[in-house]
């Protein structure tokens, strides 16, 4: 390619108005802005990454625990039928299961999340964000249980 014709390349990029790309460079300004322009305010260490994940992911034993000692405080209920308070607190502990077994399933899941990201540091934004958002969706509160009543 002759020099003419990729000076003539950049004149029409440049008629187009591309955007500048910048990579590994600070501003010229090395006092940055308010918005946190100056690099040397952003630091991640990966260290920090990993065991903040480690240690969501260790809350998932505690809520298995929990969960054991539900399960224990269960088991003398026996037949529920024809006993509605019996039929009320097995609901209530069927919802309480399912709860507790999520938020066990939600801290597994983003403990490795948050391992992954420290690991790597070379996830984008957008891909941390879908990840916290698929675990949002499959981890949605359950509805709350309430007891039926009856009309006045």
């Amino acid at each position: 390619m002759a020099w003419d014709e990729w000076e003539q390349l950049k004149a029409e990029a440049a008629g187009r108005g591309s955007t500048r790309m910048r990579l590994n460079s600070i501003p010229s300004d090395p006092g940055g802005d308010s918005r946190g322009g100056s690099s040397d305010r952003l630091k991640s260490d990966k260290k920090a990454w990993v065991k903040a994940g480690e240690d969501v992911t260790g809350l998932k034993d505690g809520v298995g625990k929990a969960l054991t000692k539900l399960d224990d405080g269960q088991s003398g209920l026996g037949d529920t039928a024809g006993c509605r308070s019996a039929a009320a607190q097995k609901e209530l502990y069927d919802s309480w299961k399912k709860y507790v077994g999520d938020v066990g399933g939600r801290c597994g899941e983003l403990g490795g999340l948050l391992e992954r990201s420290g690991h790597d540091l070379n996830m984008l934004d957008s891909d941390v964000e879908a990840e916290l958002d698929k675990i949002k969706a499959k981890y949605q509160d359950t509805d709350p249980v309430m007891c039926p009543t009856k009309d006045k």
